[in-house]
């Protein structure tokens, strides 16, 4: 008997995109998987954040659909998407920088439904030890480093056990310890609490690595989407984007 293959989690579905003369997003399509990691590759300009702003609300998309667990959700606010499960971070770490490390990751619980505090801090310290920041909780976020700040966007955004989260380069100048702690901690979000992550990154062997589905966008179209070596090996991929060696 053939194993039944899940519903994707999220459906990327022709979406197009122009800005006045310029097409950033030419009939993109590709799922996104319960409980997986997909890595998003092209280069400079080829509609890798336009999509993440598409999915994430941001913009809408000009033509398709995107679709979670089913249900269309472009167009919607990014307000309307974090509440139904969608979470994103940034290219550059975004803090509350006048706050605590711990006080940030109470933020996004403010517009839920009542929470009791002793959940809302054990839910912090939960995330605070998965990325080692257990030990600065007290601390001025403006008084870490920029790669722990980058730690603490990331924890900030599994606050409210989100089924999906969106990263646009997370591993980009940073130390190489907080990158491995962070492909560590996604990876173990991905484990245990069954998040997917659609992660833009130009650090293609760790994404590699690290992703079970892998797209590659090169001038707004899908020059190559499946398993990460295929793609990585594929002519269009190399042409468009890595080149030879």
């Amino acid at each position: 008997m053939t194993a039944s293959i899940p519903a994707p989690l999220l459906s990327i579905e022709a979406v197009a995109k122009h800005f006045g003369g310029v097409v950033a997003l030419d009939d993109v399509s590709f799922p996104v998987q319960p409980s997986a990691v997909l890595g998003l590759i092209g280069p400079n300009g080829s509609g890798k954040t336009t999509l993440l702003n598409v999915i994430n609300g941001v913009l809408a998309p000009d033509r398709g659909a995107v679709k979670l667990a089913g249900i269309r959700i472009d167009g919607k606010r990014s307000c309307d998407l974090a509440a139904a499960g969608v979470s994103r971070t940034f290219q550059s770490a975004r803090v509350f920088r006048t706050l605590t490390v711990r006080q940030n990751l109470f933020i996004p619980l403010l517009h839920r439904a009542a929470i009791a505090r002793s959940a809302a801090v054990d839910r912090a310290d939960e995330l605070l030890d998965l990325v080692s920041l257990r030990p600065h909780a007290d601390r001025i976020a403006s008084e870490i480093s920029g790669g722990q700040q980058r730690l603490l966007e990331f924890a900030r955004a599994l606050v409210t056990r989100p089924r999906l989260v969106l990263m646009d380069e997370p591993f980009a100048g940073i130390h190489p310890e907080i990158k491995a702690l962070l492909i560590r901690s996604i990876r173990k979000t991905v484990a245990q609490e069954a998040t997917s992550f659609v992660i833009v990154s130009h650090e293609v062997p760790e994404l590699v690595n690290m992703s079970d589905f892998m797209v590659c966008l090169v001038e707004g179209k899908v020059a190559s989407a499946g398993m990460p070596l295929d793609v990585i090996h594929n002519e269009r991929v190399i042409e468009g984007y890595l080149g030879r060696a």
